[in-house]
């Protein structure tokens, strides 16, 4: 139960989409991001995906924009449809709705990802991973709100670490460490906290990631 819970109510949860337009009140992404800018986090964000609803892959989008009675401004988003979403409290009691045009997919949906900023090679030593995996941990938590976190402890998710991925594969040898092609899962250690040891891999870094056991 534990393993599965939070993974679909925070990782992929889904907002009601129609065939033509992806539309959703802004509420959902307003109160999600005032979680985050009110943490103190200096890697851990929590992003917005359109994707498809059966292939999970990214919807290719047309426009989008944000809509309230009074006004409508353009939505920014990135090429593998990242919703970039400002933090704006009137949007939020204006009871702002957010509407995506996809190009051509017939059914898309919001996933809610957890992930990381700024988190590149430079970073990659035991302990600036292990703050990581602490920010991620603080985060869901977070996000879960203090109902499901405190009084219902037992549905969060067990999270094992963090899972890096890179441009191409990584010959990685670690002890906790475990890499097959261009991912690695680091099961982060309490002794990791202060430890500047590094790991040493060339290729790119690309994304951070919570390492969720299911």
């Amino acid at each position: 139960m534990k393993s599965k819970v939070l993974p679909l109510l925070l990782v992929a949860m889904s907002f009601s989409s129609v065939a033509e337009e992806f539309v959703a009140s802004y509420e959902g992404f307003y109160d999600r991001l005032k979680v985050v800018e009110k943490g103190s986090f200096e890697f851990a964000r929590v992003n917005f995906y359109l994707v498809e609803g059966e292939s999970k892959q990214p919807c290719e989008i047309a426009d989008g924009k944000i809509v309230t009675e009074q006004s409508t401004i353009p939505l920014q988003y990135t090429d593998n449809a990242q919703l970039m979403l400002p933090v704006n409290e009137k949007l939020d009691k204006d009871k702002a709705v957010v509407v995506v045009r996809p190009k051509t997919a017939q059914y898309c949906e919001i996933k809610i990802q957890i992930e990381s900023a700024h988190f590149t090679n430079q970073e990659l030593s035991k302990r600036k991973i292990y703050q990581l995996h602490h920010e991620f941990e603080s985060l869901l938590s977070d996000l879960s709100g203090v109902f499901v976190g405190k009084l219902l402890s037992f549905m969060l998710p067990e999270q094992k670490g963090v899972t890096l991925e890179f441009v191409s594969s990584v010959d990685l040898s670690a002890k906790h460490v475990s890499c097959e092609k261009n991912r690695c899962r680091f099961e982060v250690q309490d002794n990791w906290e202060n430890d500047n040891g590094k790991f040493n891999v060339l290729t790119e870094l690309v994304s951070a990631k919570p390492w969720i056991v299911k």
